[in-house]
């Protein structure tokens, strides 16, 4: 089996397929898009189209219905604590709440990494890209769903140790399973469990094989991805860095230009404007012209952001009292006369 990864952030520029494009920009579904293009709703640079077999890029133009096809955004990833009584899909038969009812104000169009059943609860892990969801399911990547899950009756480790190797229940065979006993109490007990392939219902089935009717299940993590403390209906976004760390995979570039970044970089700027030196050798007076113009070069936020790559002479002293815990090697006597003479010029001004 090859080690490759199948998902990259930079897998957006390659060609695919006309309604994957689509389905990717958040439009609808990718099944949808396929609808769409068959009833000719769909040009792709300026021509409409009949068929969905029709690889495009990023550099193709493409409509829905006459509108232009939203750009595509960057993968991203979600931890989502599904409580119990909602169901895992797009669409329900019986018309009962989906946890992309519960999110539908809160994220853009997602895709469930795996399920789990209306009974159960914890961690789901959400994307917006079909690509990476499909690569955190792959059973290559060696990830473990883990569970707490609590059972009636009394639970016996010898059997929870035989269990280990897989186990063969109605003729479908369940891979390793780690399961340890964790609390025994008067009539239920807590137990964790371990699987790598996430068969449908194969906790409650290995569960109830061995004897125990399942109370309730709840997922504690999948792979390297936690629940942690995220309260039940809760998300939070996994931070793109953290999602090519753990996929082996280069990060996306970081954005540039921002004005948090033109703030932090406003003392750089300044450096050249250093305390002038009096022509006797003293240190010029704090209320001097000389200062005042150095003070307007570094005024606002950037004058009360010391530079300690390049300090001013220990002689010229604080500024107008402003930067006078800047230094933190300079005696104690300084510190108390810095802010003294900074006040007085202020009063006197």
């Amino acid at each position: 089996m090859s080690d490759k990864p199948t998902f990259s952030f930079d897998s957006g520029r390659a060609p695919a397929r006309i309604a994957k494009h689509i389905a990717r920009a958040g439009v609808c579904s990718r099944r949808e898009a396929e609808a769409r293009i068959l009833d000719g709703r769909v040009t792709v640079n300026g021509e409409v189209i009949a068929s969905p077999a029709l690889n495009v890029t990023a550099a193709d133009e493409i409509t829905v219905d006459g509108k232009p096809l939203p750009m595509r955004e960057a993968a991203r990833l979600w931890r989502y604590h599904k409580p119990r009584g909602l169901v895992v899909t797009d669409r329900d038969e019986k018309d009962r709440e989906t946890i992309f009812d519960a999110l539908a104000d809160r994220l853009p169009r997602v895709l469930s990494v795996g399920r789990l059943d209306m009974d159960s609860e914890g961690l789901i892990l959400l994307t917006n890209d079909g690509g990476l969801a499909r690569h955190l399911e792959l059973p290559s990547t060696g990830w473990s769903r883990k569970y707490r899950v609590r059972v009636q009756g009394r639970v016996d480790p010898a059997a929870l140790a035989g269990i280990a190797d897989g186990i063969t229940i109605d003729g479908v065979r369940y891979g390793e399973v780690s399961a340890r006993l964790d609390r025994q109490m008067t009539s239920n007990a807590w137990v964790t469990v371990a699987i790598r392939e996430g068969k449908n219902r194969e906790v409650r089935r290995i569960m109830e094989h061995l004897g125990h009717h399942v109370g309730r299940l709840i997922r504690v993590s999948y792979g390297p991805f936690l629940l942690g403390d995220i309260p039940a209906g809760g998300v939070e976004e996994v931070k793109p860095r953290v999602i090519a760390d753990q996929l082996g995979i280069e990060a996306p570039p970081q954005p540039t230009g921002t004005a948090k970044r033109r703030i932090a970089s406003g003392p750089a700027r300044n450096m050249p404007a250093k305390p002038r030196r009096a022509s006797n050798g003293k240190a010029p007076d704090t209320g001097t012209s000389g200062n005042r113009t150095s003070g307007r070069k570094g005024s606002g936020k950037n004058a009360a952001t010391p530079d300690h790559t390049s300090r001013p002479p220990r002689a010229a002293g604080p500024s107008r009292g402003r930067n006078t815990h800047a230094d933190h090697s300079r005696p104690s006597s300084r510190h108390k006369a810095g802010p003294a003479r900074g006040h007085r010029n202020k009063a006197d001004r």
